[in-house]
């Protein structure tokens, strides 16, 4: 499940700032951009976001309006976060139900304790098998059952299939590291494996190896406690000979 937000803002920079701190978390995709109160309003109505930004540096009363004017076609409201540069319409939008109020410069903390009360608040219902890599207006989407491992690329990070095709995506390994299914952990600065193909855990040689032909990749001693979490879990649904 992704979470779908909408920004009002007639300032092209604050709206593009945010947008790039919002990047950082890939569930929360971008539905719609407005400039004024009453775009705003047209833009909510037709793409029923879950999450409104709304700049209240101009016009805040016009703002507040168009909340009270979507009572009137909407029964459940998406959620409303303001921004400005001072805390002048805090009481307004308190008044007005909004969930948070972020002041400007944007302050990565602030985002990410108010991202997180966000999806504890909208929970997702299932964990989605698809995994869209976005770039600029390219939208790929991979099935997270036909990954066998993820690899650093310097800034980059390698997709490793399990058709032997590689699908590269402009992102650090680590923005990926808690947007993938559990079964996913990390082993190495350079590697994510997919637990479901690990064949052999080889503690004196450090490797993990996978099904998928000889393919043997390291794990290092800053994430041997994952490689312990792993063999404890392969171990619940394996008839040992060990004695």
């Amino acid at each position: 499940m992704e979470y779908t937000y909408t920004i009002i803002d007639s300032d092209a920079t604050s709206n593009l700032q945010l947008q790039h701190h919002l990047e950082a978390y890939g569930e929360f995709v971008c539905s719609g951009l407005a400039k004024s109160s009453v775009d705003g309003l047209n833009t909510i109505l037709k793409q029923l976001p879950d999450i409104v930004f709304v700049n209240l540096n101009e016009k805040a009363l016009e703002y507040f309006q168009m909340v009270m004017e979507l009572h009137q076609y909407m029964t459940t409201l998406p959620i409303f976060i303001g921004i400005s540069k001072s805390k002048n319409y805090a009481y307004e939008a308190i008044k007005n139900n909004f969930f948070d109020y972020w002041l400007q410069p944007y302050n990565e903390f602030d985002i990410r304790k108010s991202v997180l009360r966000l999806v504890k608040l909208m929970p997702k219902e299932t964990q989605s098998h698809t995994l869209c890599l976005k770039s600029y207006k390219d939208f790929h989407y991979l099935d997270t059952d036909e990954i066998l491992y993820l690899k650093a690329d310097n800034n980059a990070t390698d997709f490793m299939m399990t058709d032997g095709s590689t699908v590269s995506a402009f992102k650090t390994l680590k923005s990926f590291e808690d947007r993938l299914p559990k079964h996913f952990i990390r082993v190495h600065q350079s590697y994510i494996i997919n637990t479901k193909f690990v064949s052999r855990i080889n503690y004196g040689k450090s490797i993990c190896a996978l099904k998928n032909g000889d393919l043997q990749l390291p794990f290092s001693k800053s994430y041997r406690q994952n490689i312990d979490s792993l063999k404890k879990v392969l171990a619940k649904n394996t008839i040992s000979t060990l004695n």
